[in-house]
Formats: C-alpha cells, structure tokens, sequence
C-alpha cells in the first residue's frame, strides 16, 4: 500500500516543461538588440516609428513589433539603393 497522497508528482504537474519563450521585451532590452540607447528607442516609439504598449507602469515591445521595424528599415534602404 501506498504512503503517498493520490497521484505522483508527475501526475499533478500543471505547468508545461521546456524553454519559456519571451512574449515581450522591455525598451532597455529592445535598445541593446538594436545597438540604440533606451532614449532612441523611446522616441522611435513617440514618433510611431516602433510599436510598443503598456503594462502598468512599464513599456513593453512584442518581438513581432521589432521585427516588423527592422523589415521596414530593410526595405527603406533597399528603395534607397541604387
């Protein structure tokens, strides 16, 4: 007979196992992958240049969004190629 309490642990686990993939970036974090300073980024923001929302008191950027900027940028300098 079993001491333990109904199911093993492995039975009540609810939480999925593996890597957890970012849903959102902060502006500190979108400026070092772009290799801006935070206030670069902000203003590209304010400007509507990239996307961003609010969480609270905080900015945040889905990595769509930094994606969707750098396409954008790709494309502009491509027109401007000669």
């Amino acid at each position: 007979m079993s001491t333990m309490a109904s199911g093993s642990p492995e039975q009540r686990r609810k939480a999925p196992i593996g890597l957890i993939q970012r849903r959102w970036y902060t502006v500190s974090e979108v400026a070092e992958m772009l290799g801006y300073g935070p206030t670069k980024v902000r203003m590209m923001c304010i400007s509507g240049d990239l996307r961003l929302l609010k969480d609270g008191g905080s900015r945040r950027i889905l990595p769509a969004w930094v994606d969707e900027y750098v396409a954008m940028r790709a494309a502009e300098a491509e027109a401007d190629w000669p």
